[in-house]
């Protein structure tokens, strides 16, 4: 990078990190710590639980999931706006009266303190996981652009998160994550003007659009029902609002950015701000990602986006690596052809091109099969460097600073939310609830700091063994799938069900989530479905069970 590059980067993470640190250094009691005294309006509100949910897995996977897979992945969001409306209505006032800390202790209220400490493994078990994902996915991209190992710098942005997180806790995740969202938003409206200005110049709207339906990248909806199908319109509605319910009304991540608000009124309006803006969002990344298909339609792009890849090939397969080099070029050069007549008259888009683009994918998946059948240890997926390798070899100078600052922001602003939360519930749900000898604010204060850095430093060891799934975002969303049904199935059947009593709601769960494991290691359902599948199957082996007993 140019130095201008550096100084944007560096300015941006430390002036972050210091500021937050500096503004929330004083926190009296846990009260402070973990709700932020209840401080928080309803624009804190909204902003922060997009930030946590926005990691930069967001920001580094999906516009490469919109490069290859095109505007279907937005399916995935349909069912959130609903889950926001549910939480508002069932959740918000609940959580609210009874003052919480965590989502886990309204569960020993409601049943008792095993249930509630199944509820609290369940979430530490699955974010601890998700912590080092966020930790793992910006260590790529410095790695990739410092040629330094990855354990370094997976410690690096560890560190930094530790240090404010563990300094202000939840005000200082409040309020770094909004100067995150802005440097986010101004980096990703930078990216989509330079799209624009360096398109050719008979590539109109109309033409872009034409070009982009034709390779098959904008088409949103899905109506089929194929359940191995991960993105339909009918699992973004069901699969994708249990998940919604469940990460945004059960998950402590999620649930500790809006009990800090001041009232009722203020977290509802926070979290329909969320819903409103939430798949408007989504929808402009992965617009990107399109955008960013288009250009390298135009334009010179490498047979796959991983440098190691491509480094591998060069020195362990020459011959091959050559004659696939050859080919690829040769379908560019007539791909240009055709689209040159493509621009500069009123033709329609030429099925000639999807041909070429169907062997350019097939000459893709050979360099794949290729890499993976003889080097285990190099990722041949380039998912997640597509939007990487833009960034470093098309942006101006101090552009490319201010998107590499994008993706770690991003990354910093959802560890911290998810430190803090694991911290809360480590211990409010643990530490404190099973501690016999009553202590001090300030020792309960200490200790959740310490928890803080402890789970820092689980998060950056996983990250340090983290290896790369066919896509980051999929992979988050596939382990929060796998457990976040079962914990909103005990959450409904607090709810909704009141005659079930606290043995039958414990043993359904783990019988629930023992086959939600054999579902999901057995089978090829899409992973939407088993938010669906959890939740159900504890709900009604809870019903049953309280049936048969009584």
């Amino acid at each position: 990078m140019h130095q201008d590059d550096w100084i944007i980067l560096i300015f941006t993470i430390l002036f972050i990190v210091v500021y937050g640190s500096y503004k929330t250094r004083k926190n009296k009691n846990i009260q402070s710590f973990l709700k932020g005294d209840n401080s928080s309006n309803w624009f804190t509100i909204g902003i922060s639980v997009m930030a946590t949910q926005a990691s930069a897995i967001t920001f580094l996977s999906t516009p490469g999931q919109g490069y290859y897979d095109g505007m279907g992945f937005l399916q995935f969001y349909l069912g959130l706006p609903l889950a926001m409306i549910i939480i508002c209505i069932f959740f918000v006032p609940l959580y609210h009266k009874l003052k919480i800390y965590t989502a886990y202790e309204f569960l020993e209220n409601r049943f008792d303190r095993k249930t509630r400490t199944l509820g609290a493994i369940l979430f530490l078990v699955q974010r601890g996981l998700a912590a080092g994902i966020t930790i793992f996915a910006p260590s790529i991209i410095l790695s990739t652009v410092l040629g330094i190992d990855i354990k370094i710098l997976n410690f690096l942005v560890g560190f930094l998160v530790i240090v404010y997180t563990v300094s202000g806790g939840t005000k200082a995740v409040n309020i770094t994550q909004k100067q995150q969202m802005f440097v986010i938003f101004l980096g990703l409206f930078f990216v989509f003007f330079f799209l624009i200005d360096k398109y050719p110049e008979n590539l109109t709207i109309s033409k872009f659009l034409d070009y982009s339906r034709s390779s098959e990248k904008f088409k949103i909806l899905d109506f089929s029902l194929d359940i191995n199908n991960r993105y339909t319109f009918w699992s973004g509605i069901t699969g994708g609002l249990f998940l919604a319910l469940s990460y945004f009304g059960t998950d402590q991540s999620q649930v500790q950015r809006y009990i800090s608000g001041k009232s009722v009124k203020e977290i509802r309006l926070g979290l329909i701000f969320n819903g409103v803006f939430k798949i408007p969002m989504q929808f402009f990344i992965l617009l990107l990602g399109v955008m960013v298909f288009v250009f390298f339609e135009f334009n010179t792009s490498p047979v796959n986006f991983n440098p190691q890849v491509i480094s591998h090939l060069e020195e362990k397969h020459t011959n091959e690596f050559n004659v696939i080099s050859k080919q690829y070029d040769e379908i560019n050069s007539e791909k240009r052809r055709l689209q040159e007549n493509f621009l500069v008259s009123e033709m329609d888009f030429p099925s000639e091109l999807n041909s070429l683009q169907t062997k350019e994918k097939e000459i893709r998946n050979d360099v794949k099969e290729l890499v993976s059948s003889t080097e285990n240890t190099i990722e041949e997926n380039d998912k997640d460097y597509v939007f990487l390798h833009f960034i470093l070899n098309y942006l101006p100078k101090g552009l490319i600073g201010l998107l590499i600052a994008v993706i770690i922001c991003a990354a910093m602003s959802s560890t911290a939310s998810e430190l803090n939360a694991l911290a809360a519930t480590t211990t409010i749900d643990l530490y404190k609830r099973n501690h016999n000898q009553k202590k001090t604010e300030k020792h309960y204060l200490v200790a959740t700091k310490l928890f803080t850095v402890m789970w820092g430093i689980i998060a950056i060891i996983f990250a340090s063994f983290g290896t790369l799934f066919e896509n980051l975002i999929q992979l988050v969303n596939i382990i929060g799938s796998i457990f976040y049904g079962t914990i909103l199935g005990i959450f409904l059947v607090a709810f909704f069900l009141k005659k079930v009593k606290s043995n039958s709601v414990f043993w359904s769960a783990c019988l629930s989530q023992f086959l939600i494991f054999v579902i999901f290691f057995s089978t090829d359902i899409s992973f939407l479905w088993l938010n669906v599948i959890g939740a159900f199957l504890t709900v009604i082996f809870s019903a049953f069970t309280e049936k048969v007993n009584s």
